[in-house]
């Protein structure tokens, strides 16, 4: 059973920092191009950041300089550190794990910038 589950999020202050975490399981993690995907209320989800399994990275232009994005494959587990948080970053991240016709998700973490 492929299970993918984020944790990391929560309430934070504009400029602040979080690390969201995914955990895999069930899949041969190393094979996966893992992405960081976000959804705010009203809006489609959109891609935030891509690592591939060879390490290459992709960012959307809304976060590029502020968001990294890393990934262990001895763990299976992928990570977003998230700093200069901005409100507009407010919505909830979900991991996706993406290989060939094989594409799962996760169930979701809620990140709040607010003061």
């Amino acid at each position: 059973q492929v299970q993918l589950v984020e944790s990391g999020g929560g309430l934070v202050q504009p400029g602040g920092s979080l690390r969201l975490s995914c955990a895999a399981s069930g899949i041969t993690f190393r094979l996966y191009t893992m992405n960081w995907y976000r959804q705010a209320p009203g809006k489609q989800r959109e891609l935030v950041a891509t690592i591939t399994r060879d390490g290459t990275t992709n960012y959307a232009d809304s976060v590029k300089g502020r968001f990294t994005i890393s990934r262990d494959n001895a763990k299976k587990m992928v990570f977003l550190q998230m700093n200069n948080l901005k409100p507009e970053d407010t919505a909830a991240y979900y991991c996706n794990a993406h290989w060939s016709k094989n594409d799962y998700w996760g169930q979701g973490t809620q990140v709040t910038v607010s003061s």
